[in-house]
């Protein structure tokens, strides 16, 4: 299910700071975003000319390390890819050793950081990393 209200409370889940309805309905509604979803999670891209973006890759908790995340990843590369995209980016925590570990495998690539990217409930920053991943080579 796509729906905004399906997907913020799959978020609310799966984040510290989640996005809310609002937030995801306003992102559904721009153009180039899609979204892919599998029973407990999903995830949301931005296709704009020849690049990509992964906006959020949100998998509930009880459903981690079984594969969905590995397969929600390939099919937004694959549908990138289809769609005319290049390279795709994202960010993710520099503390977020599951979800580096995942897009390492899959062949993202660190290409820069952004210092204090993450705002942290308990007021602290963390920094992203910036990935890429070039889409006209095959996956690993």
């Amino acid at each position: 299910m796509t729906d905004a209200a399906h997907l913020a409370s799959l978020h609310a889940e799966a984040f510290e700071t989640p996005w809310d309805r609002a937030s995801l309905s306003a992102l559904l509604a721009s153009p180039g975003v899609l979204v892919l979803s599998e029973g407990d999670g999903f995830i949301l891209i931005r296709v704009v000319a020849d690049e990509a973006e992964i906006l959020t890759l949100a998998v509930r908790p009880a459903a981690r390390r079984g594969g969905l995340g590995a397969r929600l990843v390939t099919a937004a590369i694959i549908r990138a890819a289809a769609l005319g995209a290049e390279r795709m980016f994202l960010e993710v925590a520099e503390g977020n050793v599951a979800a580096r570990a995942l897009y390492g495998r899959t062949g993202f690539a660190e290409a820069g950081r952004r210092r204090g990217y993450y705002a942290r409930t308990d007021g602290s920053r963390e920094d992203a990393l910036v990935l890429s991943l070039n889409l006209s080579r095959p996956l690993p």
